[in-house]
């Protein structure tokens, strides 16, 4: 882990060697960022979020609790993950909160919002400005709002 300042790394987060975490990054209790990961500028990483190996996370990333992200994600500047579907501050309830898991080789594009409850499956690619709110099968080109599948792609995101 580098030595960047200005950072929260709470107490009971596991942090795994060559992973970098850089200024204004905040990182919750419980959260677990394994081996070569990159996390940069202002990311906020809530309590039980799980990121694999070799993850890329840009900066003003929001990932909220039961986000799994597997191994070689890149997660371009901006992307927020959901995890309440039905968010009412008045009545929090966090047996309501909900898991998403973006699965090995994705890679999510600036500005992107990403409903909680769903899967992100390998090899896809999210486009810039997506609001993504189903399951996305393996190896899918999504864009628009709502995502939709425009085309499949292979594993160098060529149009099959």
């Amino acid at each position: 882990m580098n030595n960047a300042q200005y950072r929260i790394i709470e107490e009971w987060s596991h942090i795994w060697e060559w992973t970098n975490i850089w200024n204004f990054t905040h990182v919750r209790k419980d959260s677990i960022i394994w081996d070569n990961c990159n996390i940069w500028n202002n990311v906020y990483i809530d309590s039980w979020v799980k990121i694999w190996n070799n993850v890329k996370i840009q900066n003003w990333v929001n990932a909220y609790n039961w986000l799994s992200v597997w191994d070689d994600v890149f997660i371009w500047p901006s992307v927020t993950f959901t995890n309440d579907l039905y968010p009412r501050a008045f009545i929090w309830n966090e047996e309501k909160i909900s898991k998403t898991v973006v699965e090995n080789w994705v890679s999510i594009w600036a500005n992107t919002t990403i409903k909680c409850w769903i899967t992100i499956w390998e090899y896809s690619l999210i486009w810039a400005w997506t609001m993504l709110t189903k399951d996305v099968l393996p190896y899918s080109l999504v864009i628009w709002n709502p995502g939709k599948v425009v085309w499949k792609v292979n594993k160098e995101w060529n149009k099959i």
